[in-house]
């Protein structure tokens, strides 16, 4: 069975972007899109991701809340933040809420994205690069 895909941005045209990439350059299934951390953690707990790429910055709650949610329900499901923001305090912050990765949206191309996402979900976790 291929591997799961959440993305949660509030951004359609972000998700839209992350979706088209995965489906072209992998063979992972993308299992939903959610537009906040709230609908991201009740669709985590419907659809059980292998893998949930999160935004930071979303309404009614943010990918830092949702992360917090999700590793303690779903402490098997990879975490991997896909955000503007970059800051040193953020990925403590992130660590701390179960993250695995956090990527910046402007630093990075997609195929850093997909090869990141590819590492989440292939390599032992004691031998992911953690924050």
């Amino acid at each position: 069975m291929p591997k799961q895909i959440l993305i949660v941005d509030d951004s359609p045209m972000v998700r839209r972007m992350v979706r088209s990439s995965v489906e072209a350059k992998t063979d992972w299934q993308v299992c939903g899109e959610a537009e906040n951390g709230e609908i991201a953690v009740r669709m985590v707990e419907e659809l059980g991701p292998d893998l949930v790429v999160l935004d930071l910055s979303m309404p009614v709650m943010n990918g830092l809340e949702a992360a917090r949610h999700i590793s303690t329900t779903a402490p098997e499901t990879a975490l991997l933040m896909y955000t503007m923001q970059d800051s040193g305090p953020l990925l403590k912050e992130a660590q701390a809420a179960g993250i695995n990765e956090v990527i910046s949206k402007s630093a990075v191309g997609i195929d850093r994205l997909i090869a990141s996402m590819r590492a989440l979900l292939f390599q032992p976790p004691d031998k992911v690069a953690r924050i």
